[in-house]
């Protein structure tokens, strides 16, 4: 008995350091650095992501509205989503291929901020709509820094606003089956998460912590933002922290 105790404690002395480790080289990670709209006259702001235990490919838009929640612009939003032409775009002869594919899921609280509708009535962007290359970027594997400029000066107070998302991300509330026929829902799964920093220009911090503040849609179909976060689970460990900074 005392010897198993012994294996017992050691195992778990380095399941510990071993998690330590983990989270240690996640902030310390190398991460991709991003930067948009490098023509703008406002502000600089950059926007530091630590990836958490739950991050896999996510997708994300970061962009700027008053203290009303008006949309100011947009800094950055993945290329997939802003042109609508995604890398798993069609299945064809069992492979994935690239082609436009509408998922009004995927952010739908940032996209109706934005508020212009495609062809088909969605607020998401397609080709007709899409957002100009200047404000979108590649999809990091990694945690990432987005360093972006305000098209113009902007107000003494603003808010700078996430909104991530995860494909497939069930759990134990957002079922695969939970809205049976709901194509769009089963892509997504656990709703995207709205993340939200103020700005006060008279007062500046050297940084701002972005906190979750509500989730999306299930299926996009309003831009509506729902507070309860309770039922969200590896949803919200898809980043470890969110930093913003305004230069």
């Amino acid at each position: 008995m005392y010897r198993f105790l012994i294996i017992f404690i050691i195992f778990l002395a380095g399941a510990c350091s071993a998690g330590s480790l983990k989270k240690k080289n996640q902030a310390h990670e190398e991460k991709a650095l991003l930067s948009t709209n490098s023509a703008g006259n406002g502000e600089e702001i950059v926007i530091d992501l630590t990836r958490g235990k739950s991050f896999y490919y996510p997708l994300f838009a970061v962009w700027l509205e008053d203290t009303n929640g008006k949309y100011i612009q947009t800094l950055y939003v993945a290329r997939s989503v802003a042109t609508g032409i995604f890398t798993y775009g069609r299945q064809e002869k069992n492979k994935w291929i690239q082609a436009p594919k509408r998922a009004p899921q995927t952010l739908p609280y940032w996209a109706h901020k934005r508020g212009i509708k495609a062809f088909d009535g969605l607020f998401v962007p397609d080709q007709g709509t899409a957002v100009p290359d200047a404000y979108t970027g590649a999809t990091p594997v990694t945690g990432f820094v987005i360093t972006s400029r305000a098209d113009n000066p902007l107000p003494e107070k603003f808010k700078v606003m996430l909104e991530i998302n995860q494909n497939w991300d069930w759990n134990e509330y957002w079922t695969n089956d939970k809205y049976p026929g709901d194509e769009n829902y089963k892509w997504s799964c656990q709703p995207a998460l709205v993340y939200e920093a103020a700005v006060d220009m008279d007062s500046l911090k050297d940084s701002y912590q972005m906190n979750p503040v509500g989730h999306s849609h299930y299926s996009g179909k309003t831009g509506e933002l729902f507070t309860n976060l309770s039922t969200l689970t590896t949803a919200m460990h898809i980043a470890d922290s969110i930093i913003v900074r305004v230069k």
